[in-house]
């Protein structure tokens, strides 16, 4: 779309916004959606994966916290780095790394093995937030960028469709070895990013400026707000990974387990209406908060997630499962949406890439126990039950949001 171009929807109009702000966006939400469907590929494989191995739930579990873990490190060094060498750049190694990652896994042959290729792929998930979101955030203007990263953001649902696609179709037929070697493929997406997306204007201006580092993040008025966004981060991450990571596994474990009962081919198709609900929870979430602000949009969004979960995991009939389900990803996923604009908005550009990618990715390490837990609750208790467990880090998030400023249409300096 060139300059001086319109998009109008809902009658709200997008207009000047220019070709390649156009393809910024699209690309890293194209990145995010490769991303997500290289880690997500384990949840649907990982029942296949406990019979191979004798994995128990709270070893799997930890397969999953190790991918968690180690996205902390790969958000924060590719935060630190997109400062320093622009965020396009980061953004093309972090496709690279999760690709490889992906197809490191099929290689797998014990616990150690599995564990190292999901810490490496958690790499690679952090690092391409941190590019995309930070580069999305600066190339488009303040009046529609929680839209934009909103479209951004619903990325994590297309893939997470596209995993359970590539699932339905390959593990039956091929197994999970070949399921992971397929995530191979999104490296080629390196390529035409390279080509393509430019580096935003406001961090090619200020690279003669003073450099700063990750200490800045606590000096200051910067160090509440680091603390805070980082407690916030934690507390919706924990919910989000303790209970999707799980949720086609009750969908397909048995019903004596606490599972729903469903085959692998039927979890494939409960879980792709969920993943529409969330596609369109993360887009609407950007019209909400750029209309009545980041806090409202949120709070909205998380307290209606901690009312339906616990309803969710108590429920057994397939039908009413099925209708829950694009609920249930509209709330319990859309709210992630203000992060990337947020986040940006509460810090300078010097210190843009840093800030986002240490408050988001630190959430991410330290939620990186919520699969083990759930998983260990879900031994003993059902796996129903310990899904329900999560209302109360949605809750948390709730009151954590009111201890950050509201930013809606802030200039970004």
């Amino acid at each position: 779309m060139t300059s001086g171009t319109s998009l109008v929807s809902s009658g709200t109009s997008l207009r000047g916004i220019t070709r390649q702000q156009w393809t910024t966006l699209f690309a890293a939400q194209a990145g995010y959606m490769l991303d997500a469907m290289d880690v997500l590929l384990f949840v649907f494989a990982v029942n296949s994966i406990r019979n191979q191995f004798g994995f128990s739930a709270a070893q799997a579990g930890l397969a999953s916290s190790f991918t968690l873990a180690f996205s902390a490190a790969g958000g924060i060094g590719f935060g630190i780095l997109s400062d320093r060498i622009g965020r396009a750049k980061c953004l093309i190694w972090s496709i690279i790394i999760y690709s490889v990652a992906s197809a490191g896994t099929a290689m797998s042959w014990n616990l150690a093995s599995l564990l190292f290729w999901r810490a490496a792929i958690g790499i690679g998930l952090g690092a391409e937030w941190s590019a995309g979101a930070v580069l999305v955030a600066e190339t488009w203007p303040a009046e529609h960028r929680a839209k934009a990263v909103g479209i951004m953001q619903s990325g994590w649902a297309l893939g997470y469709m596209l995993a359970a696609g590539m699932a339905a179709w390959i593990l039956p037929r091929w197994g999970w070895r070949v399921l992971f070697l397929s995530g191979l493929f999104p490296a080629l997406f390196a390529v035409l990013i390279r080509k393509h997306v430019q580096e935003p204007a406001i961090w090619k201006a200020q690279q003669r400026a003073p450099r700063a580092g990750l200490g800045d993040l606590f000096r200051g008025p910067l160090l509440r707000r680091t603390l805070c966004g980082s407690a916030l981060a934690t507390s919706v991450l924990f919910a989000y990974w303790g209970l999707f990571t799980w949720i086609p596994g009750f969908l397909s474990a048995s019903i004596s387990g606490g599972g729903a009962g469903l085959s692998v081919v039927s979890t494939s198709g409960f879980v792709i209406p969920m993943q529409l609900g969330a596609f369109a929870g993360y887009v609407a979430f950007g019209w909400l908060a750029d209309r009545f602000g980041r806090r409202p949009a949120f709070v909205a969004y998380v307290i209606g997630a901690a009312v339906i979960t616990p309803v969710y995991g108590a429920t057994r009939d397939p039908q009413l499962l099925f209708l829950l389900g694009p609920v249930i990803g509209f709330l319990g996923t859309g709210f992630f949406s203000l992060f990337g604009s947020m986040l940006a908005e509460l810090y300078p550009t010097a210190l843009r890439g840093t800030g986002q990618g240490f408050v988001y990715n630190i959430g991410r390490g330290l939620s990186s126990m919520a699969p083990w837990t759930v998983g260990f609750f879900a031994d003993r208790y059902g796996m129903g039950t310990a899904l329900g467990l999560n209302s109360a880090f949605f809750l948390l998030g709730a009151a954590l949001i009111f201890t950050l400023p509201e930013t809606r249409q802030a200039e970004l300096g």
